[in-house]
C-alpha cells in the first residue's frame, strides 16, 4: 500500500511540474484546488443543508484547473492566463450560485494576486488584462448577476464568509509560500 501511495504522489508531483518558475506555481496552485473542489460542496451541506445542492455545480469548472500544468508544459503564457482565469471565471460562476453575501467574491483576491505575480515585466503588457480582471469582475458581477441559485437562512451567511475567508486565506497564503520559495532559489 505504502508503494502505491508513493508512486501516486510521483505521478501527481510529475504532473504538477513545469520547467518555467511562474508557470510551476499556476501548476500547483491549480491542482490544490482541484484537490479541494469536491470538498467544497460538503462544507456548503454541512451549513445549509440540501439549500446547498448549487454547490455541486462549481465541479464544471475543475477540467479547466486540471488542465493549466498541461497547457503550462506547452505554453507557459497560456497555462498562467487559464490559471487566472479559470479563478475569476469560478469566482463569478460562484457569486450567482452564492450570493455576494456568502463572502465567496473574497475568492477575487487569489486571483488578483496570481494576475500579478504569474506574470515577467516583458509579458506585462499582454497580462494586464488579466491583472485587470478580477478587479473588473468585481465591480460588474453584484449588480449584472441577479438573485443567487442557493438561498439559506441569513444565520447561515455568517458561516459561509467564514469558510470562504479562511479559505481565500490559505490559498493566499499557499501562493505566497509558492513564490517566496521561487524567489529562494533565483
Amino acid at each position: 500500500m505504502g508503494k502505491l501511495l508513493g508512486r501516486w504522489l510521483a505521478a501527481v508531483q510529475a504532473y504538477a511540474s513545469v520547467d518555467d518558475p511562474q508557470s510551476d506555481i499556476a501548476a500547483k496552485v491549480a491542482l490544490v484546488i482541484v484537490s479541494n473542489q469536491p470538498f467544497y460542496p460538503l462544507y456548503l451541506h454541512a451549513i445549509a443543508g440540501s439549500a446547498a445542492w448549487p454547490a455541486w455545480l462549481t465541479l464544471v469548472t475543475t477540467p479547466f484547473f486540471a488542465a493549466v500544468p498541461v497547457l503550462a508544459r506547452r505554453n507557459p503564457f497560456a497555462g498562467r492566463a487559464l490559471m487566472v482565469l479559470a479563478g475569476t471565471a469560478n469566482t463569478v460562476f460562484c457569486v450567482k450560485l452564492f450570493g455576494a453575501q456568502s463572502g465567496v467574491e473574497l475568492f477575487l483576491i487569489p486571483c488578483a494576486l496570481l494576475g500579478a505575480l504569474l506574470f515577467r515585466p516583458d509579458e506585462r503588457i499582454r497580462s494586464l488584462p488579466l491583472l485587470a480582471l478580477p478587479f473588473a469582475s468585481y465591480l460588474l458581477i453584484d449588480s449584472r448577476l441577479g438573485e443567487p441559485v442557493m438561498r439559506v437562512a441569513d444565520a447561515s451567511y455568517a458561516s459561509l464568509v467564514s469558510i470562504n475567508a479562511m479559505s481565500v486565506a490559505a490559498l493566499t497564503a499557499l501562493i505566497g509560500m509558492l513564490a517566496a520559495a521561487r524567489i529562494a532559489t533565483e
